[in-house]
């Protein structure tokens, strides 16, 4: 028989949960990911979560990060909804809590990543696996600290630009590799091609998501910026803030 529990998420909101939850719904690609990654029993998912590839097609999806499909989540019966506040809106996450338990994630910095997946894996009974995964993503990360350099603008979207600014976690994660971010507006700001040439980038880093950016894409760029080298990056490794921090490599 299962334990009421109550836990406090990272936006502070306290969630009454069943220990060991046994119906998840995962509604973060990233947190998807190593939710399976430590056994977690994951019974949907958006249509993002596409990691780890050989376990997650079984899955059903609930529609998107930021549009839901309530009937479908119902139909799921799930005893705990794990959300994160900058990936999905406000209006749905709460319209869910009217009915579900909701644990949010808020996460701008890796301690806040490690501090989610120590909290998930105790909330879900599997401490010493999340903790596994905890030092295996530090251990990685410490063969990249510092080891870039140069100004750079990293672009998240095309049609109009989006860059990565400040309070991001691509931004902390750009510093923590020893990158100086040349965008100082919060969140992901609109930037001209203009603006972008008057930043003066050593580096423009085309990231592989949420806009699919391939090598043509930086044939056009190197004729928009010459004196800047770009470059494509695989946007996971630069956004994705759980077990997939474990990928990085010298």
């Amino acid at each position: 028989m299962s334990n009421l529990r109550t836990v406090t998420d990272q936006m502070g909101r306290e969630v009454v949960v069943s220990f060991p939850p046994k119906r998840i719904i995962s509604l973060v690609p990233s947190q998807t990911e190593f939710l399976i990654d430590i056994g977690v029993p994951v019974v949907g998912r958006t249509k993002f979560c596409i990691h780890p590839k050989e376990m997650i097609n079984p899955i059903p999806v609930i529609g998107g990060t930021r549009k839901f499909r309530f009937d479908q989540i119902r139909k799921l019966k799930p005893d705990l909804i794990i959300g994160n506040k900058e990936e999905n809106y406000q209006e749905g996450i709460t319209q869910l809590a009217e009915e579900f338990p909701v644990w949010m994630s808020d996460i701008y910095t890796l301690e806040d990543a490690f501090e989610m997946m120590k909290n998930l894996g105790a909330i879900c009974g599997r401490t010493a696996e999340a903790e596994n995964v905890v030092e295996k993503c530090q251990e990685s990360l410490e063969k990249v600290k510092g080891k870039y350099e140069g100004k750079v603008v990293y672009l998240i979207w095309k049609d109009p630009w989006m860059s990565a600014g400040t309070h991001t976690f691509i931004n902390h994660m750009l510093h923590f590799l020893g990158y100086k971010n040349l965008v100082k507006e919060e969140r992901y700001p609109v930037l001209s091609s203009d603006q972008i040439e008057k930043l003066n980038p050593d580096k423009i880093l085309f990231s592989s998501e949420p806009y699919p950016f391939k090598e043509d894409h930086l044939e056009a760029a190197k004729n928009l910026w010459p004196k800047a080298s770009c470059q494509l990056v695989d946007g996971e490794l630069y956004s994705w803030y759980g077990s997939r921090m474990c990928s990085w490599q010298e």
